[in-house]
């Protein structure tokens, strides 16, 4: 009860040191408080304090050295595969820099996946991806939220390309695009635009057009990456 007990806890100093290391609050190179100060201001212990170290360490967000002490360390060594480092990512309103690099990986990986369900997709994959996209247009019909079915859509996609590394990276993409809803859904005129250039990627998909998937998927993120980089032009004069 005990083990279960410190698990518990040191999760919870896990997620808020996690919080605080992604926001910027302990920045690179810097060293958290000390296990005795954790303590203290978790009124933990220093079992469940170690068991939260080692959870944040193993997720590249600090280092733990003789001497040296709890470091953070840098950006380029997070594990950002992690659900969690990917939520509290999410959490921290990333910057539009981040959020160009997360549509340079969707970019890497998308087209090619809409283009091997074309090819591949059995017939419950691509049915799968046809009830997300029902479900967006449903949402656009009545000014609903489209963001889960949205998801749903290019997550369906991932899985009906059978490649089970590109499958792997739903959690990302997941989070890519949650990120992304927040900059980008203003910039369409409408929910049924969305839903409709969704469409044609299904469109392509259903039909095996693989050339013609890839090259759909690819313009639907150009279009927000092209988006996110004017916003970045004009965040930087404004600087």
């Amino acid at each position: 009860m005990a083990r279960i007990e410190n698990l518990n806890l040191s999760q919870r100093v896990t997620n808020e040191l996690g919080k605080a290391i992604i926001a910027g609050v302990y920045g690179e190179g810097s060293g958290l408080p000390t296990e005795a100060q954790l303590c203290n201001e978790y009124g933990i212990s220093r079992t469940a304090v170690r068991e939260a170290v080692k959870m944040l360490a193993a997720k590249g967000l600090i280092s733990s050295r003789p001497r040296q002490g709890i470091r953070v360390e840098p950006p380029e060594n997070w594990n950002l595969y992690d659900t969690s480092v990917l939520g509290w990512m999410f959490e921290s309103s990333p910057s539009l820099l981040v959020l160009k690099e997360f549509l340079q990986m969707r970019l890497a990986i998308e087209p090619q996946a809409a283009a091997l369900a074309a090819k591949h997709g059995t017939p419950q994959a691509i049915a799968q991806i046809e009830a997300a996209l029902n479900a967006m247009d449903h949402a656009a019909q009545t000014d609903g939220s489209i963001h889960t079915s949205d998801v749903e859509f290019h997550t369906a996609i991932l899985l009906a390309s059978g490649n089970r590394f590109f499958y792997q990276l739903r959690d990302f993409i997941s989070t890519a695009l949650n990120v992304s809803f927040q900059y980008t859904t203003n910039a369409k005129d409408s929910l049924q635009t969305i839903a409709d250039e969704h469409r044609k990627i299904f469109q392509a998909i259903q039909n095996g057009e693989a050339e013609r998937a890839k090259n759909m998927m690819a313009y639907l993120i150009d279009e927000a990456m092209a988006y996110i980089e004017l916003k970045i032009s004009e965040a930087e004069l404004t600087a």
